[in-house]
């Protein structure tokens, strides 16, 4: 018997003879499942070390990024197991059906590969909810607008076999019993957008985070409707054996929840509520194929020199000129990051126009700024104040930090700061601030816009190996072998 573990055992005893598992710090102590030489689920995991998740290969889940493997997910999966405190190994090369029957045969730990949450699947017990998945009908430009289920019948519709895709569109079907549709294991939907983008689907029930990161690479492809009620996202575990890994993910989940970090990465991964307009983000899109290029050894060095990511600052750039070097504002700031006089000296910029100076100078001021602010201020706060400092200055900025105080908000965080920009506006705030009137909602949609920019340009460089080939040739060539579920069939 390991030595300690009939002390361990014994304060167990003793701390539930006292009451004490009942009270909120019962998560500090170690469970009886936990000990070594007990046989159950967690302890498996930690007598071998690592955690087995099997997923499947796609943007929304897990894929190789430029610094390794990522997405939203993985990234959560790999959390957990650091709080485990084991290495994370994962199988990646499986369908929906594929990670369902790995773990209900227990080669899996879990399963995290976009699962919805349903209690009468065989074999598996779901985690808590992680997020809310909504299905939406897509469908290719040029067709009538799809706005009902009844505007379905009679299109070629693709989905996800074993997807909450596919019971969205069987819930349909109970007041439809004429719609009909597609469905298969061997696509993703990257694949099904990319089919409906080149004619040989009209439509494609997908998930609305999953249309929202991928839009932008298929301009042909337009959202739809939302199908039914939302679903919900959860973690697959086998319904053979004991709760015991399963009640320790309930409880990350929960603390995730609580403390926001779960919201924060889906954000990072999945982008804000109010994402920029569609037609603008394809705008943008498009000069970035057109132009970035030939500007991004200048971000890439000025990026090196400061620490920034060299996007943000092609972000910036974008906002300020378009990426115009002989941009020139009625206020006299030109070049690539429209240096004011002032500031171009202060920078050693001799040239405005010349677009590697301007760069430079731009990056070096941003870092200037975000240096200049209080220690206090924490990151990534620091960086949003910082570019509104950019755009209205040190002062404003300071008004506005001081409004938050007074009016009882943290001046050290960007979202109430953000709330009192707009004040600077209105002649009974400025009146009474140090710097007076300045255009603050104009600051507000400043920052906004650079870091939907900044995002736009992640999805793009991260996501590239995904996309690009269904985007060039891919959807030609894809040759699935498809279930169709006839109007007449059994739902």
């Amino acid at each position: 018997m390991p030595k300690g573990f009939y002390h361990r055992r014994w304060l167990l005893v003793l701390l539930v003879g006292m009451g004490s598992l009942a009270t909120p710090e019962r998560n500090l102590l170690p469970r009886l499942d936990w000990l070594p030489g007990q046989s159950s689920a967690l302890s498996a995991v930690h007598t071998r070390d690592f955690l087995q998740l099997y997923t499947r290969n796609t943007p929304t889940t897990y894929y190789e990024g430029r610094q390794g493997p990522t997405g939203f997910e993985y990234e959560l999966v790999r959390r957990f197991a650091d709080e485990l405190g084991v290495s994370l190994a994962v199988d990646r090369s499986h369908h929906i059906e594929g990670v369902l029957d790995a773990v209900r045969s227990g080669e899996a730990d879990l399963g995290a590969a976009g699962l919805v949450l349903d209690p009468l699947t065989p074999g598996i017990r779901y985690s808590r909810p992680i997020m809310s998945l909504q299905p939406i009908v897509i469908y290719r430009r040029g067709l009538n607008p799809p706005t009902s289920v009844e505007d379905l019948v009679g299109l070629k519709i693709g989905a996800l076999a074993n997807s909450g895709s596919v019971l969205a569109l069987r819930n349909a079907r109970r007041d439809h019993p004429e719609l009909g549709w597609r469905e298969t294991h061997e696509l993703e939907n990257t694949d099904l957008i990319a089919m409906v983008a080149s004619g040989r689907l009209d439509a494609a029930v997908i998930y609305a985070h999953a249309f929202k990161l991928s839009r932008i690479f298929f301009p042909g492809v337009e959202n739809g409707f939302e199908l039914g009620q939302p679903l919900t996202l959860a973690w697959a575990f086998p319904a053979s054996g004991d709760l015991s890994l399963l009640e320790r993910a309930n409880r990350f989940i929960d603390r995730m929840h609580a403390n926001g970090e779960l919201e924060r990465l889906e954000i990072s991964y999945f982008g804000h509520d109010d994402y920029l307009e569609y037609v603008g983000a394809r705008r943008f899109i498009s000069q970035t194929r057109k132009h970035l290029d030939q500007w991004t050894d200048e971000f890439l060095a000025a990026a090196r020199k400061t620490g920034f990511d060299w996007k943000l600052l092609a972000a910036i750039s974008y906002q300020e000129s378009h990426w115009n070097p002989e941009a020139t504002s009625p206020t006299g700031v030109r070049g690539m990051m429209m240096l004011t006089r002032t500031t171009a000296a202060r920078m050693n910029v001799d040239d405005r126009i010349d677009p590697a100076q301007s760069i430079d100078g731009g990056a070096r001021y941003l870092q200037e700024l975000v240096e200049r602010l209080p220690d206090d201020i924490p990151s990534p706060d620091r960086l949003w104040m910082a570019l509104a400092a950019y755009n209205i200055g040190m002062g404003h900025l300071a008004d506005a930090r001081l409004l938050a105080d007074r009016q009882g908000l943290d001046p050290d965080r960007w979202e109430d700061v953000r709330k009192m920009l707009p004040r600077l506006q209105e002649s009974r705030w400025y009146h009474e601030l140090p710097h007076g009137f300045a255009r603050g909602k104009g600051a507000v949609y400043y920052v906004r816009n650079i870091r939907r920019y900044h995002e736009i340009l992640s999805y793009v460089t991260r996501s590239q190996r995904q996309f690009a080939p269904l985007v060039n040739s891919r959807a030609a060539s894809l040759s699935p072998s498809f279930n169709i579920v006839t109007p007449d069939a059994a739902p």
